[in-house]
């Protein structure tokens, strides 16, 4: 396992970053943790913004726990900690920029729209060890990358995928929300993550519909794990009818979305089918991401985000998704290779591999 006492080269990466988000001496820099981050990354952050001559304050919150009956996974994207206080909220609004040293990051909390107002930009520093975060700095290409297939994203009227192992799955794109990211920003009011390098659609109610079949190497981030045998998923107006599949991979799915809810229950009853929908859906563009690279972490080491990247793969999530009106703590990531992507028939990513 590796240790996680500051490194030079770490320290590096982490000014590099900040400088490409334009950060200025002078600026105001607000590094964001909680009582269970990883206690590296926010002094990396802390130390980085100092060398830059930002002035630099830490805000350190209590984690959450909602005595949920089920472990949850810290994958959501809607870190709970800021907890609608107002002082706290206002502190992160009037700051240059927000180093986001959360667990789950603030991607999809409630409060991130009034700190995007204020002006502040925010960079999600993904819950990685610092090693991972340091090999995948942001190079000057991955940028014009990201914005051409987003662009290409929210032009498409849908999406399709197929496998050789059997996926066809429909997407519509029509009221979907599209975006992306490549690891900075430097425009007032955005939010980015680091690592980056992939373009999504959280597409509306009632747009997917086909078979998903995960193959043997493709990837359940949830349980950062390789699948071993294949799983067929079901899927009908967003929601997965069916797991089909044999041995311990397809049984942990079945059981840790089960415990959710009940598929055939109603919206909104207690035991909604939320965590069944699709939450989002899109394929990586980061080269220097590595599809292998989890084989080579402990798990507590590794939050999953280069899996979500690496170029070429699709990547299928279930759970919560705000543009369809759907709310669920629920959450599957699974990045999976040797896809065909197309757009409205064109073709960007051919059997897993991304197309120039």
């Amino acid at each position: 396992m590796l240790q996680e006492s500051i490194e030079p080269v770490w320290l590096d990466a982490f000014e590099a970053v900040l400088g490409r988000c334009g950060l200025q001496a002078g600026d105001t820099v607000a590094v964001l943790s909680e009582s269970q981050s990883r206690p590296v990354l926010p002094e990396l952050a802390r130390l980085a913004a100092a060398r830059r001559g930002a002035q630099v304050f830490s805000l350190v919150l209590p984690s959450v726990f909602g005595g949920a009956a089920v472990p949850v996974t810290r994958s959501t994207g809607a870190s709970p900690v800021l907890r609608r206080i107002a002082p706290v909220v206002s502190a992160l609004a009037g700051s240059t920029l927000v180093v986001d040293c959360t667990v789950e990051g603030l991607m999809h909390a409630p409060e991130l729209p009034a700190i995007l107002q204020g002006g502040a930009r925010v960079l999600y520093v993904s819950n990685e060890h610092p090693e991972a975060l340091a090999r995948l700095l942001p190079g000057d290409g991955l940028e014009p990358l990201v914005k051409e297939h987003v662009k290409r994203l929210r032009a498409a009227r849908a999406m399709r995928v197929t496998s050789e192992a059997g996926t066809d799955l429909t997407i519509s794109l029509q009221g979907a929300a599209c975006g992306g990211n490549w690891g900075y920003t430097t425009r007032p009011g955005t939010m980015t993550h680091w690592p980056g390098g992939l373009a999504l659609a959280f597409p509306a109610a009632g747009s997917v519909h086909g078979t998903l079949v995960l193959a043997e190497g493709d990837v359940n981030l949830t349980f950062k794990r390789y699948l071993e045998r294949p799983v067929t998923l079901r899927i009908a107006d967003d929601h997965v009818t069916a797991i089909e599949g044999q041995g311990v991979d397809a049984d942990l799915m079945r059981s840790y979305i089960a415990a959710w809810g009940d598929r055939n229950a109603e919206p909104g009853t207690h035991s909604d089918r939320n965590a069944y929908a699709v939450s989002h859906v899109g394929y990586g563009l980061n080269a220097a991401a590595r599809w292998d690279s989890m084989a080579l972490y402990d798990k507590r080491d590794f939050n999953g985000t280069e899996l979500r990247a690496f170029a070429g793969n699709f990547l299928y999530s279930t759970g919560a998704n705000e543009v369809a009106g759907r709310h669920t703590p629920g959450h599957f990531d699974l990045p999976l290779r040797h896809c065909t992507v197309a757009l409205d028939g064109a073709v960007v990513v051919e059997a897993g591999k991304l197309l120039a």
